[in-house]
């Protein structure tokens, strides 16, 4: 398996998919940092050589990408929360961020129904 910024993207995969395995990378990046690369997409990341691996790695460390993007994130999150946002306030409590509706969905984000006495009528 190839290491790109320290995952192990699968050999079996044609490289434009295997590198969306790296956080941060979608399909459009992938496409971006292989056409940059000179590097043909339908190529399995198998039989990729060390020259063509080395260019991905490099057009690669030029996007903010896995730690780096993770923690960025983390910090926006810890941000809101701090200045007391209404998305830090969400943040908080657990709930919906991006104004989804909670009366009957968000299981996701308020994990599993709690039961409340006497709701039945």
């Amino acid at each position: 398996m190839a290491r790109i910024k320290g995952v192990d993207v699968p050999n079996n995969k044609r490289i434009e998919i295997a590198l969306t395995y790296i956080y941060g990378i979608g399909r459009n990046l992938s496409n971006q940092i292989l056409k940059a690369a000179n590097v043909d997409i339908n190529k399995k990341a198998g039989d990729l050589d060390a020259d063509e691996l080395a260019r991905i790695r490099d057009e690669v460390n030029n996007h903010l990408t896995e730690g780096d993007l993770r923690r960025e994130v983390n910090m926006n999150i810890k941000t809101k929360m701090e200045i007391n946002s209404y998305q830090g306030v969400r943040h908080k409590k657990g709930l919906p961020v991006r104004g989804q509706r909670t009366n009957r969905n968000a299981r996701t984000r308020k994990g599993k129904g709690k039961t409340v006495a006497n709701k039945k009528k």
